[in-house]
C-alpha cells in the first residue's frame, strides 16, 4: 500500500499548484528532432528513376540474351545446312557412281529409264531411288 501512497502523493502534488510537493527526478524524455521528409515529388522522382534505370538494365539484358539466343540457333540452321550440303554431295557422288555401273539394258535398267522419266534429271531419279533404299 505504501507505494500506492507515493503514487497518490505524486499526482497531488502535480495538480497542486499552491504547494509544490519535492518529487522524485524524472528522466526528461529525449528530444527528438522533427523529422523533415523531402518532398513526395523528389524522392518519387529519385524511385521513378531508379526503377527507370533497373527496368532498362533488364530490358537490354534481355535483349542481349535474345540477340546471342537467335544468333545460335542461325549458327545451328547454318550447320545443318551445310551437313545436309555435304549429305548431298555424298548422295549424288553414289548416284554416279550406281548410274555409271547400271545396265540400261537389264531389267533393273530399263525399270529405271522408266522411273526417270518423272524427275528433271537421271541423277536426280538416282539420288531418290538411292535415298529410299
Amino acid at each position: 500500500m505504501d507505494s500506492i501512497d507515493k503514487l497518490l502523493a505524486q499526482i497531488k502534488a502535480e495538480y497542486d499548484p499552491a504547494k509544490p510537493a519535492p518529487t522524485p527526478q524524472q528522466p526528461k524524455p529525449d528530444i527528438v528532432p522533427p523529422f523533415i521528409a523531402t518532398p513526395p515529388s523528389k524522392s518519387q522522382s529519385i524511385i521513378d528513376n531508379i526503377l527507370a534505370d533497373v527496368k532498362a538494365d533488364i530490358e537490354a539484358q534481355a535483349a542481349a540474351e535474345e540477340l546471342q539466343r537467335q544468333q545460335e540457333l542461325e549458327q545451328e540452321r547454318i550447320r545443318q545446312e551445310q551437313i545436309k550440303a555435304q549429305q548431298l554431295e555424298l548422295l549424288q557422288k553414289q548416284a554416279k557412281e550406281w548410274l555409271d555401273k547400271l545396265d540400261p539394258f537389264s531389267p533393273e535398267g530399263l525399270w529405271f529409264e522408266k522411273f526417270a522419266e518423272a524427275y528433271p534429271s537421271k541423277l536426280a531419279a538416282a539420288v531418290e531411288y538411292l535415298q529410299t533404299n
